[in-house]
């Protein structure tokens, strides 16, 4: 039974997420101005800005991490309840999230790491938890470390169960902000081939990121966002070959590697 706050409409042409007209404060200082979008379901939307832009806020907004102070933000056809963290306590097993600080139970092997929400919070079967979790590991080429600790893993590892952990829930959305940003650079490599395997399996997600050629090649739709305000919003290939604005166009200038020519 949804909650009296929550007022559903659903139908097959709908969004699986609609964010309209949010806005996010820290006491004075607005963090998000009027920020309205849409994302279908199986698309890759990519959040770019600069540092600052807003991008990491939203995307904890829309996991229920980061109160809001208006709009609205409607789910499967679903208008989630304003700050309502027993309705994000329900969503958040469909809504996925990966961090770049991997935030994994160091007190807890691989295995243990992942059967957890799924059998604690959805309380599905433990074989059949287990089952999943097999499958996944070994996707992710990890099979051998099931029984190893957070500590055990290298920082590319460690992501990558962060990933599965996220997975074995079922979510319909998967959020991403920044998880690469604190990986030595060998170790970018492995996350985002799993990201873009995600992609391909037409994975709903939101990624953060300032993995440029990686987004180029992920993003569906790119909402460049500075000053809390979305600028523009593209089809990826038009974002990167022809930026309308001149301020996304001196972004993308300046994440070019260095020696690139313009």
């Amino acid at each position: 039974m949804a909650d009296s706050e929550e007022v559903s409409v659903s139908n097959d042409s709908e969004p699986l997420l609609s964010v309209r007209h949010l806005r996010k404060s820290y006491g004075d200082h607005e963090v998000l101005k009027d920020v309205s979008f849409d994302v279908k379901r199986g698309q890759v939307l990519v959040l770019l800005g600069p540092s600052g832009s807003g991008k990491s806020t939203l995307i904890r907004c829309l996991n229920g991490l980061e109160t809001i102070q208006g709009g609205e933000i409607w789910f499967k056809g679903q208008k989630i309840a304003n700050n309502s963290e027993k309705t994000w306590r329900k969503l958040r097993a469909e809504i996925g999230m990966v961090f770049q600080s991997y935030d994994l139970f160091p007190n807890l092997t691989v295995a243990k790491n992942i059967e957890l929400g799924p059998t604690k919070v959805q309380k599905r079967p433990k074989a059949e938890v287990a089952k999943q979790m097999d499958q996944l590991l070994a996707d992710v080429q990890l099979t051998e470390y099931k029984n190893s600790y957070p500590r055990e893993l290298s920082g590319g590892q460690k992501q990558r169960i962060a990933v599965v952990r996220a997975l074995a829930m079922n979510p319909e959305l998967m959020l991403f902000d920044e998880v690469t940003a604190s990986l030595d650079p060998e170790m970018v490599r492995e996350v985002l081939e799993l990201m873009l395997r995600l992609a391909k399996r037409h994975m709903t997600m939101i990624v953060v990121t300032h993995e440029m050629e990686f987004a180029r090649r992920v993003a569906d739709t790119v909402m460049f966002l500075e000053n809390g305000v979305i600028l523009e919003r593209q089809p990826g290939d038009e974002f990167f070959t022809n930026p309308k604005t001149d301020r996304a166009r001196n972004f993308l200038e300046s994440m070019a590697p260095v020696g690139d020519e313009a």
